[in-house]
């Protein structure tokens, strides 16, 4: 709680209560109250009760602990790239995905009063999704843990000069003003967001389009990924995202985040794994969910 900026505390505090009362309403998210994150909560589930956590890891302690009943945390944005390293932190959490969301990113540059804005506080993807649009007006971008708790910085401290980078709803809650609005280098920028909870949740049949997402480790052989990925080929599965990642010191082999379309239980999606499993150290799914937006 000590973490945020005074301004956002009260708002935590009131929305920690709220959430404790209710747990299978609560939504655990990333950020202060205010931030892309909370947006996304209230549009994935507008009925929610919103639980705004420090870190990504809190929320996802949240679920654990049974304090919220999902989280939602973003993933990849269209323009920065990945959000959270969930490769990392999904599977140490037990945690399965049961479904995605997208939002559509509107960034505004606020501030206490109408002073020329000198250096703008923000999270860093926010700031890189806004660089050109800073560096045109000389505007110095300074990073910080999220972008409502830089908005409920920038309302403690009031410092001349100083604004913030964060969604609309920040500039109401902390009673900023607006500078700007829709300063994002691009009309298309959409942030990816995966909804977490404590136990899987296989989609129903009929509800059309579905993802699976998985890790999995590669032999340390040469072609190892090319024959790991040949029964997606043959078995005519689509593959929408294929990552890779180093974990520990060795370098010796690679692991790799992976989301195919179809679920476990359509033929074509279980002899890919079949195979995959054969040419791999290991495989490990995470989830199965519909899909929010099409895929193909």
């Amino acid at each position: 709680m000590e973490n945020y900026p005074a301004p956002a505390r009260a708002i935590v505090a009131q929305l920690a209560e709220k959430a404790a009362a209710d747990p299978a309403r609560a939504v655990a998210y990333q950020g202060a109250p205010g931030a892309n994150s909370h947006l996304a909560a209230l549009g994935y589930a507008p009925d929610c009760v919103p639980l705004p956590c420090f870190a990504f890891e809190d929320a996802i302690d949240a679920v654990r602990n049974g304090q919220a009943e999902r989280a939602i945390i973003p993933i990849e944005n269209s323009l920065h790239g990945r959000v959270a390293d969930m490769h990392f932190l999904l599977p140490e959490s037990g945690l399965s995905i049961v479904d995605e969301y997208f939002l559509r990113v509107r960034h505004c540059l606020m501030a206490p009063d109408n002073s020329p804005v000198k250096s703008a506080i923000s999270h860093p993807q926010a700031l890189g999704q806004c660089r050109h649009y800073l560096r045109e007006r000389g505007i110095q971008p300074v990073a910080y843990a999220d972008t409502a708790g830089a908005a409920a910085l920038v309302a403690e401290t009031r410092l001349p000069g100083e604004g913030a980078i964060a969604p609309y709803l920040a500039a109401e809650i902390y009673g900023l003003r607006l500078i700007a609005e829709n300063i994002e280098d691009s009309d298309d920028n959409v942030t990816r967001f995966l909804v977490l909870a404590r136990a899987p949740r296989m989609p129903v049949a009929n509800v059309g389009p579905v993802m699976t997402t998985f890790l999995f480790e590669v032999k340390n052989v040469p072609a190892a990924l090319y024959k790991a990925m040949g029964g997606f080929a043959t078995n005519g599965v689509n593959m929408t995202k294929l990552e890779s990642y180093q974990r520990g010191a060795s370098f010796a082999a690679t692991e790799f985040f992976c989301d195919i379309e179809g679920m476990p239980g359509d033929p074509a999606v279980d002899r890919a794994l079949a195979e995959l499993e054969f040419h791999t150290k290991w495989v490990r799914m995470l989830g199965s969910y519909r899909q929010a937006r099409p895929r193909t």
